[in-house]
């Protein structure tokens, strides 16, 4: 399995412009790779061996270009191949219906990234601190929170500046075995995602979606700021720097609530079961885009697939179509309006929760496709709330979700049992 390890990266005044110096030699490079590209006949070989082509040209390259010296060799040539990678990237998105067109050159704020690939980098105590040491560059401090494990080989580093200034280290690595995925496994989930409740599964928790609106309102005051600048002074600088630092903030809290929500379900249950939704018709569709897009529902099951994999656990996307109008127990399907949040079968008068019901036939469905059979254990305790004996359900908001072994799930497990 392929995993990446970020951390942050302290550069001081002088190691900041080294960076960006780099950086934009990388740019140029870039531009300069992809011409040379451009004029080379698609009869002249598979879209690899062009652009190898080009690459092998460094050499030759260098006589001419000092600044081409000063770069590490595989980051001239990682940089390079990255033609290949858009073009990629490029045809992906046209077979899923976007309309692409071809690619261009890039600009000083639109090229924020460079690699080293397979050496030029390593670990090193300097003064009691950890620090990167980067070939023909400069030795960093780093915040090395994590240690990256000994069974694994690093493969890349990926150095990268976010629209805030801060830089970043993402550390490729390769040869984590996948554990086995359980033959008999007892504890299953479906779960139906939605607006107003994020999340809803089949053991009766229910996740609130994460509240952005402080946020949200604070980026539009500082949009407006921005607005008022004249561009590319100062103060426009200043403030288009407050404005990313917004944008930096709604994603970083989105994104740790979606980890710390798939991690729970991809650590304590063996087959998790999700609906395929199809997001960019939702968004092309007109009202509601807006908390569409907020809700992030293909990053969730994007993560949520990767760590089922981390964790040997089961991971399967159904045929949302018809989840919320059939019955769980008969099958039966009965048109409701949105605004109807009960289910009632009008054939064997099965009543539950709306989103329940769906997450049940979510699960039922994964079960098909997986060929198992259905577990009756009960699930693990948790920091969410179950439903009541009466069949009512509480909302957790989506600030309560908390990781596996944390200290709050602990205490929260431990005074319900009090309770």
């Amino acid at each position: 399995m392929h995993y990446a390890y970020r951390y942050r990266l302290h550069p001081t005044a002088s190691q900041r412009e080294t960076l960006d110096y780099h950086r934009d030699t990388c740019r140029q490079l870039y531009n300069h790779a992809l011409t040379e590209f451009e004029q080379i006949s698609d009869s002249a070989g598979t879209l690899n061996q062009r652009v190898r082509q080009v690459r092998d040209q460094l050499p030759n390259l260098k006589d001419w270009w000092n600044e081409l010296t000063d770069l590490y060799s595989t980051v001239a040539q990682a940089t390079v191949m990255r033609i290949e990678d858009n073009i990629k990237s490029l045809s992906q998105l046209k077979q899923n219906g976007y309309n692409v067109g071809s690619l261009n050159w890039k600009a000083p704020s639109e090229f924020r990234s460079f690699t080293y690939v397979q050496s030029g980098f390593e670990f090193d105590k300097k003064n009691g601190q950890t620090v990167l040491s980067l070939s023909k560059l400069a030795d960093i401090p780093i915040s090395y929170h994590r240690e990256i494990p000994e069974d694994v080989t690093v493969k890349e580093v990926c150095l990268k500046k976010e629209r805030t200034g801060e830089w970043y280290a993402s550390f490729a690595v390769e040869g984590k075995q996948e554990p086995p995925k359980p033959e008999n496994p007892d504890r299953c989930v479906g779960i139906d995602v939605g607006i107003l409740k994020y999340a809803h599964d089949t053991d009766g928790r229910a996740v609130g979606s994460l509240d952005l609106q402080g946020e949200r309102e604070r980026l539009q005051r500082e949009q407006r700021s921005l607005s008022r600048k004249q561009h590319g002074s100062n103060n426009w600088e200043k403030q288009r720097l407050r404005v990313a630092e917004c944008h930096q903030q709604l994603r970083r809290k989105r994104h740790d609530f979606l980890h710390k929500l798939s991690n729970y379900y991809a650590t304590e249950y063996d087959v998790v079961a999700v609906e395929d939704l199809n997001v960019k018709s939702m968004l092309e569709s007109a009202g509601n885009s807006q908390n569409t897009a907020s809700a992030a529902w293909d990053t969730f099951t994007t993560l949520l697939e990767y760590k089922c994999k981390r964790e040997g656990t089961h991971f399967v996307e159904v045929e949302p179509g018809g989840t919320t109008k059939e019955c769980a127990s008969c099958g039966v399907s009965s048109d409701k309006p949105l605004w109807v949040r009960e289910h009632s079968c009008p054939a064997c008068g099965f009543e539950m929760d709306r989103d329940g019901n769906a997450a049940l036939n979510i699960l039922s469905r994964g079960f098909e496709k997986l060929g198992l059979g259905q577990s009756e254990e009960t699930p693990v305790e948790t920091a969410l709330p179950l439903f009541t004996p009466s069949g009512a359900s509480d909302v957790v908001d989506g600030k309560r979700v908390v990781e596996t072994g944390s200290p709050t799930l602990k205490e929260r497990t431990a005074s319900a049992v009090s309770e």
